[in-house]
């Protein structure tokens, strides 16, 4: 096993956070079914966190924060809050989706970026090429 950088999880934390990924994932998915928003909604935006990564097109740190920023359960969380307390069902549901977008892409191994490159995350290096070196 590599040993993973400073500052990236490796071993059984690692597994547990991605393991913990998959089952938040799966949670936002069963919630987000309950609240009878469409799945034309659900399948328009499950990627549109993944347009944070066009800040890279700039440099590797501006994509990383944003990237970050559209990575991380802050928004989703504060999106969720609103649409509870304001009685929006929609917002709920975007928030849902928004969460488990994350959450899967926990589970996968993607994590939160480093701004040195896309494939350095606190979840390890992303790609087999940088691993073995």
């Amino acid at each position: 096993m590599v040993a993973a950088a400073p500052g990236q999880v490796s071993g059984t934390p690692r597994a547990l956070l991605r393991l913990e990924g998959l089952v938040l994932g799966v949670l936002c998915i069963w919630l987000f079914a309950g609240t009878g928003a469409s799945w034309w909604l659900f399948a328009a935006l499950i990627l549109a966190p993944d347009l944070g990564m066009l800040g890279y097109l700039a440099n590797p740190r501006l994509g990383a924060t944003i990237y970050n920023a559209a990575h991380s359960l802050i928004g989703p969380a504060l999106l969720a809050i609103a649409g509870l307390s304001l009685a929006l069902p929609t917002a709920l549901a975007i928030a849902l989706i928004w969460a488990g977008h994350i959450e899967f892409d926990r589970a996968l191994g993607y994590g939160l970026k480093y701004p040195s490159l896309f494939a350095d995350t606190h979840l390890g290096v992303l790609g087999p090429s940088r691993k073995a070196g």
